[in-house]
C-alpha cells in the first residue's frame, strides 16, 4: 500500500464566468457564449471569459469585444455581473474547505490550491470535483503535484474537467519541451527576455546560467526564473486571508479624450473611487500609480512612493502630479488609478500615522 504523504491539489474552474451564466439560462448550453463589459460589442471592453464553444472560434480572454463578435458572429455576448460570480465562488470555497483535512489558498474567483494527505490524490481529486459539482452544478479540473508551481501547471493538462499529476519524476519528460511561456509565473514579456538570451524551452529554462539570469532579471528573480523552469519551490500551501496591496480603478473612454479638463476630472472621480475601496482597510496609502492607455493602443503605467497618509487631498495631489506627466494632445483610450497602501507586518514595524484625514 502506498503511505499518506502531503499534496498539493490546483483546483480550476472550467470556463468559470461562462458556466455561471450557463447555469442561469440554461437555454445557453452548447453555444458560444462570451462575456465581457457590458455586453455590447459595439462599445470599448474586453473579454472576461468565453465558452469553449467561444473558444473554438479563437475568441480568449482580453480580447477586444469587437474582434471577438467578428470571430464568432453567432456568439450570445453577455454583461459582466460580477456580484453573481462572486457569489458562486464563495460556495465553491466553501466547498473546498469542507474536505477532509484540507488547507485552502484562494488564489481568485475560479482557483484554489489544497494542501492535502493522502495515499491516493487522484482519487482525492475525483471526490473534490464530486463535491463542487454536487453543491454548484460547476465542473472544475484539478492539478496533482508536489510543489505549488507544478500543481499550477499540472491542472492546463487536465482540463477540461480532469485531473493530472506533475512531479519531480514527470517534470520534464512533460514540460521540458514546452515554451518558457507555457509556466506559470512567465508571460509574454518575460518570455521574450529569455528568448534574447536563447532561452526558448522550459528544458532550457531549467538548465541555464544563473549569472545569465541575474544579470538579465537580477540577483532575486534570476534564481527564481530558473527554479521555476525546473518546477521547484515551494509545497506549502497558505491559508492566511489574502491581503490586498491596493486598489485600483480604470476606466475605457468609449470616445477618445484628449481635452486636459476631460482627462484631469476623470482622474479625479477614479481617484474618489479608489480611496472608497481603501478606506475600509485601515491602513495608509503609501504610493500611487497611474495606467494610461494611448490611442491605438499603447499603455504606460506611471507610479509614485509617497510619505504614508491617510488624507484624501494628498493622495488626490500625489495623483494629480502623475496626470500631468500624460503627453499633451495625445488622445486617451484608457485611464487607471492605483492606490498602493502599508501592508500590515508594515504598521506594526513603523509608525502609523493618525488618522484624521478618514
Amino acid at each position: 500500500m502506498t503511505p499518506a504523504r502531503r499534496w498539493v491539489l490546483h483546483v480550476d474552474l472550467d470556463q468559470f464566468v461562462a458556466a455561471v451564466e450557463v447555469l442561469r439560462r440554461p437555454e445557453l448550453a452548447g453555444k458560444p457564449v462570451i462575456v465581457g463589459g457590458r455586453g455590447d460589442p459595439t462599445e470599448r471592453a474586453v473579454v472576461s471569459t468565453a465558452s469553449y464553444e467561444a473558444r473554438a472560434f479563437g475568441v480568449g480572454s482580453g480580447m477586444p469585444l469587437r474582434i471577438a463578435a467578428r470571430k464568432a458572429p453567432d456568439a450570445i455576448i453577455l454583461p459582466v455581473d460580477a456580484p453573481v460570480y462572486t457569489a458562486a465562488s464563495e460556495e465553491v470555497m466553501v466547498t473546498l474547505r469542507e474536505q477532509p483535512g484540507a488547507v485552502v489558498q484562494v488564489l481568485g474567483w475560479d482557483e484554489a490550491f489544497l494542501g492535502v494527505t493522502t495515499d491516493d490524490p487522484e482519487a482525492y481529486a475525483r471526490r473534490v470535483q464530486e463535491a463542487v459539482l454536487e453543491r454548484t452544478q460547476l465542473h472544475c479540473s484539478v492539478g496533482i503535484g508536489d510543489t505549488l508551481v507544478r500543481a499550477k501547471n499540472a491542472t492546463d493538462f487536465g482540463k477540461p474537467s480532469g485531473t493530472f499529476r506533475l512531479t519531480a519524476e514527470n517534470w520534464m519528460e512533460v514540460m521540458g519541451d514546452k515554451p518558457t511561456i507555457a509556466l506559470w509565473g512567465v508571460g509574454s514579456k518575460i518570455s521574450k527576455r529569455l528568448a534574447a538570451h536563447g532561452i526558448l524551452t522550459v528544458a532550457q529554462l531549467a538548465s541555464a546560467d544563473d549569472a545569465v539570469l541575474v544579470a538579465e532579471f537580477g540577483p532575486k528573480m534570476g534564481p527564481w526564473f530558473g527554479q521555476l523552469g525546473r518546477g521547484e519551490g515551494s509545497s506549502v500551501v497558505d491559508d492566511t486571508p489574502w491581503v490586498a496591496h491596493g486598489h485600483g480603478r480604470e476606466t475605457t473612454f468609449q470616445q477618445d479624450l484628449v481635452d486636459r479638463s476631460e482627462i484631469e476630472q476623470a482622474a479625479r472621480d477614479l481617484v474618489a473611487r479608489v480611496l472608497e475601496d481603501v478606506v475600509a482597510e485601515g491602513r495608509p496609502v503609501v504610493g500611487v500609480g497611474l495606467k494610461v492607455r494611448y490611442a491605438p493602443f499603447t499603455t504606460t503605467t506611471l507610479v509614485h512612493k509617497i510619505a504614508p497618509t491617510f488624507e484624501r487631498d494628498t493622495v488626490l495631489v500625489e495623483t494629480m502630479k502623475l496626470v500631468d506627466k500624460i503627453e499633451p494632445d495625445r488622445p486617451l483610450r484608457l485611464l487607471g488609478v492605483r492606490a498602493e497602501m502599508a501592508m500590515p507586518d508594515d504598521a506594526r514595524q513603523g509608525h502609523t500615522p493618525t488618522r484624521s484625514g478618514w
